[in-house]
Formats: C-alpha cells, structure tokens, sequence
C-alpha cells in the first residue's frame, strides 16, 4: 500500500481501518457512509416479552453486541429484564460472534449455539442445523439492516420469524466527506476502495444519485481496485454494477487489507 491512496466507507471502525492503513504505508482517505440512529419500539418488545409465554420463541439470535445492549437497555427501561432473561433460560440462544456473546455474558445470560469464525450468517446457520423449526418461532436480533439470508433460511426450514429492530443504518448528517470521495474518484486520485457491508454501498449510491453523479462514481470504480470484505458487500457492488476486484477470505477486516497489500504490491 506504499504510497496509495486507500478509500474507505467505514464509519463505526473508521480511525482502527485508518491507523492500519497508515500502519502499511497508505493513504487513507475516510468516507464514512453510514450512521447508526436508534430503532427501538418499546411497546414492541413490551408486547414480545408479554406474549413470550403463550407462544415460546424456540430459539434467539443475538447478531451483534449493540443490538444486546440496547435490547437489554430497553427492557430495563421497561421493568421487564428479569422476565425477559427468564424467557431465555427456556430458549435456545444463539451467538453470532464475539461481541453479542460479550453482551450476553455480561448479563448473565447462558449461549447454547454460537456460531464459528468467520461469524458469517452461514456459520450462524449452520449452528442451528440441528434445531427442529418446522412451526417453530425464531426472535432475531436485528442489526442495521434486515438479515434477508438469515430470515429466508429460517423460514425455508418452516419457522416463522420475529425480527426486532434496535437501531437502523442511516446516511451520516454530513456526506460531504462522501462527495470528497466522488470527487477524488472523478480526478483518479484513488487507488483503492474498501468496502465493508453492503449498507455502505447503497448509502454511496444514494448520495451520487442525489448529486446526479451515478455514472461517474461507475466509472471511477471501474478504474479503481474495489476490495470487499465478504459475499454480503460483493453482492451489493455487483447489483450496483460494480466490479469486484478483491474478496476477503475469510471475510474480515485483516484478510481484506493483506489481500488489498499483496494486490497493490503486484
């Protein structure tokens, strides 16, 4: 990366996904492409915890570790924690990674599943194969977005799914360090661009849309090495009609940026 310049959408990571560019000699050039805004309904999971018993949720997928927290936030707020984790003592609890098992942990709450490394949805699928769903219900954690693959997965093995919405992704207050990239892009001042969820390439979109600008960020990605962190995001450049020049395996931040290196060094 000795001396090219590395665009890159993360917003929550974004002074980590810098320092380690800077770390292996880059530029980076910073683009945060989402925020992330409360989507909390207490009288949802008012409801949800209150209808519990009457029609026991077979298993719960904790996605991320802010979503558990703000989950568990609420149902403070509420005065419900204590019938809420005695739901779960009933349920089978699924972890996707780390951090919602670092939430749970801190609240006492036992994991029965979790998912293996690299906390894909796959691997949160494939943690619960040997669950019977058929006329199940599964509660799933959301996070920013729907998780369309984990939902449609689960409903094809018959359960009916319970999506809970926490906090949404958003385009930040202030694109105009997006409009900066699509400028930079226009002049070829990019060398690379690192993309990390799908919701950051719908959100770049949204914005060169808005400044009638979709072709020419096409173009400057046509002419930039595009580096996706997994399938997720590829699958959302190529929609967007974005060639894909690198995927991380397994999809990580580390692997992208080693393969991002090897790539701009040949």
């Amino acid at each position: 990366m000795r001396g090219k310049t590395i665009a890159f959408l993360e917003s929550r990571l974004g002074g980590h996904v810098g320092e380690l560019i800077e770390r292996r000699g880059g530029i980076p050039l910073a683009a945060p492409a989402l925020a992330e805004e409360p989507d909390v309904d207490p009288a949802a999971i008012a409801r949800l915890i209150a209808d519990w018993p009457k029609r026991p949720a077979a298993a719960i997928v904790f996605q991320t570790g802010v979503g558990t927290r703000a989950l568990f936030a609420a149902t403070d707020a509420l005065g419900i924690t204590d019938d809420f984790k005695a739901q779960l003592e009933r349920t089978t609890v699924v972890a996707r990674g780390p951090k919602p098992t670092a939430a749970l942990r801190q609240r006492g709450v036992r994991i029965d599943l979790s998912a293996a490394d690299p906390y894909t949805t796959a691997a949160v699928l494939d943690a619960m194969a040997s669950l019977e769903l058929r006329n199940a219900t599964v509660v799933v954690q959301r996070y920013g977005d729907v998780n369309t693959e984990l939902n449609d997965a689960l409903v094809a093995r018959g359960a009916t799914v319970l999506d809970v919405p926490l906090y949404r992704w958003s385009l930040p207050a202030d694109t105009t360090p997006l409009a900066r990239l699509l400028d930079a892009l226009d002049r070829r001042e990019v060398d690379a661009v690192l993309v990390t969820s799908a919701s950051q390439v719908r959100n770049l979109f949204a914005v060169a849309g808005r400044d009638a600008r979709t072709d020419s960020l096409r173009t400057g990605l046509a002419r930039t090495l595009v580096a996706s962190v997994g399938p997720v995001s590829s699958r959302a450049l190529r929609d967007a009609g974005v060639d894909v020049g690198i995927e991380a395996s397994p999809p990580k931040l580390g692997p992208l940026l080693d393969a991002l290196d090897a790539a701009l060094r040949g």
